[in-house]
């Protein structure tokens, strides 16, 4: 019997299935984004920046900290997308000391198609998914 706190072999059963089902919904990701020509950070930038609450652009800072990056390393990731002209840099108008980054239309067009086929996947794992977590987040295990 379990003590208070303590899991029992079906909540790790549980937690093992829920990892294993995000690892799926990952490396299909991961995949999706090769075919698509870019890396899957690539494609989480992208996305970030789309989906960033309230307007569709960001400073480095902002994409460091959706993406969980060092500063330098959005900067880096930044710069590649730049040069595969995924994104570009735009200048505040309010403080010319901070630059915003936007999707240029070739960036829309990649970050479109991807979302379409995530949700895709998305509409055929969910049920499990939300099954699953359910599960997961009952107190009574």
């Amino acid at each position: 019997m379990a003590r208070p706190g303590q899991l029992v072999k079906a909540q790790y059963e549980m937690l093992a299935e829920f990892r294993y089902a995000l690892r799926q919904f990952i490396h299909f990701s991961e995949a999706a984004a090769q075919a698509a020509g870019i890396t899957a950070q690539q494609h989480q930038a992208l996305l970030a920046i789309k989906g960033f609450p309230g307007r569709d652009s960001v400073t480095v800072g902002e994409l460091a900290e959706r993406l969980q990056l060092r500063h330098h390393s959005a900067v880096g990731l930044v710069d590649r997308l730049v040069a595969e002209k995924l994104v570009a840099r735009a200048p505040s108008t309010e403080d010319r000391r901070r630059v915003f980054i936007q999707l240029t239309s070739r960036g829309e067009s990649v970050l479109a198609k991807l979302s379409s086929v995530h949700r895709q996947q998305l509409r055929r794992m969910g049920p499990d998914l939300g099954r699953l977590l359910k599960q997961l987040v009952r107190v009574d295990g």
